[in-house]
């Protein structure tokens, strides 16, 4: 039976994660993601998980330890954000080369410099390329949700990689929202005990993690870790329909909103999807025929499905919460525009790039995101596609 509580999305994280109850959790504090550990750390004082909580020196070492624990057939994970991420930069390479089914909780932040502790995507982007399953949530439910089901995922045989949970900044992480909890015996059955294969400590299959590779050998590693990752959405999908039939919430690849007939749509990730749900509603009530694709699974990238679900609309503009540096636009905006190419889409896109640094998003601004939509539907061409929202010229 669900329980009703408010909670910030860092709380409804660690309550997930204690409902697991992972043998290893490794961490080092930084803003904001610092609850998370800080939450879990009293569970662990009150006797209420068996996990083995590791204060480290630096996140680099909080996800070197993961690592370890992992490769020695431990549940594991750990926690960071911004800066963090980006420490561990070296690791998170090891982790997906390896194998290894460890969960991040990313709470995203922007990138230093200047400094700033808000949120925007710069850290999860960044990191996009390096062999991770990335989920992201709209709000503090979805980030709960995402985290039950993360070690089914991962942990599938067919798959066995890290994956990243991931949840805005502030917006999320400090907001408290009303929401939903499983028991703890419904999340204790659905994720199961972690049994592994192969592992460090297995005296009966003596093996190594990590081990020098020559030319001969290195390529094929790489498509083994490419190989883990074909499967991903389909075993989201399963996990997903699993999930539902205990809690009632039902997820995808992606979320549409109006979009059985829309003309105008926006592509985006994270929060500013429920900016953008009310902006619809708006306009729907005017007669407007626009729609929303939240991207749920960024990686892999669900580019055949995402070119479908958009293959009826006039105009998209895709939102990257985090720049690019390519003078062509954001990473989100890249994949989107690739995935309409190869499916000979007919869409007139836009790439904006929005919301850095925490800079807020309002309804009106999404509704101006349309208008501009509707306006590049009516002259059948998007002119300058890469494009800035909210920002002082």
């Amino acid at each position: 039976m669900a329980k009703r509580d408010r909670l910030s999305g860092n709380e409804a994280v660690a309550i997930a994660l204690k409902q697991i109850n992972p043998d290893v959790f490794p961490a080092f504090p930084i803003t904001p993601s610092t609850e998370i550990p800080q939450y879990f750390a009293s569970f662990v004082a009150d006797g209420q998980v068996d996990t083995e909580f590791i204060p480290v020196e630096s996140e680099h070492s909080s996800m070197s330890a993961a690592i370890g624990a992992e490769a020695a057939g431990a549940r594991s994970l750990t926690a960071t954000s911004s800066c963090g991420l980006a420490y561990m930069w070296e690791e998170l390479y090891i982790a997906a080369s390896n194998r290894l089914p460890l969960a991040l909780a990313l709470v995203n932040r922007a990138l230093s410099g200047p400094i700033n502790i808000n949120c925007d995507h710069s850290d999860s982007m960044g990191a996009r390329d390096a062999g991770w399953i990335q989920i992201y949530a709209e709000n503090n439910q979805e980030a709960y949700d995402n985290m039950v089901q993360a070690y089914r995922i991962s942990e599938h045989k067919d798959v066995r990689l890290p994956i990243m949970i991931c949840q805005d900044g502030f917006i999320t992480s400090h907001a408290v929202e009303n929401m939903e909890l499983l028991e703890d015996e419904e999340v204790k059955e659905f994720v199961g005990e972690y049994r592994p294969e192969n592992y460090l400590l297995n005296p009966d299959c003596p093996m190594a993690v990590g081990p020098y590779s020559i030319t001969d050998y290195y390529m094929e590693a790489k498509r083994n870790q490419a190989e883990g990752m074909k499967h991903v959405e389909k075993v989201v999908l399963d996990v997903a329909k699993e999930f539902k039939g205990i809690s009632g919430r039902e997820y995808g690849l992606f979320e549409a909103y109006c979009m059985e007939d829309a003309e105008y749509a926006v592509v985006m990730i994270g929060s500013a999807a429920g900016t953008t749900k009310d902006a619809i509603d708006r306009l729907r009530e005017q007669g407007e025929k626009a729609g929303l694709l939240k991207i749920r699974l960024y990686r892999p990238f669900p580019a055949e499905a995402i070119a479908q679900a958009l293959k009826n609309v006039k105009a998209v503009a895709i939102m990257d919460r985090a720049e690019g540096y390519t003078n062509h636009g954001g990473p989100l905006g890249a994949d989107v525009m690739s995935a309409l190419y190869r499916a000979g889409a007919r869409a007139l896109a836009v790439n904006y790039v929005y919301g850095l640094g925490g800079r807020d998003v309002r309804v009106e601004d999404m509704e101006g995101v349309y208008k501009t939509l509707k306006q590049i539907a009516a002259e059948g061409s998007a002119g300058e596609t890469y494009r800035y929202l909210g920002i002082r010229e």
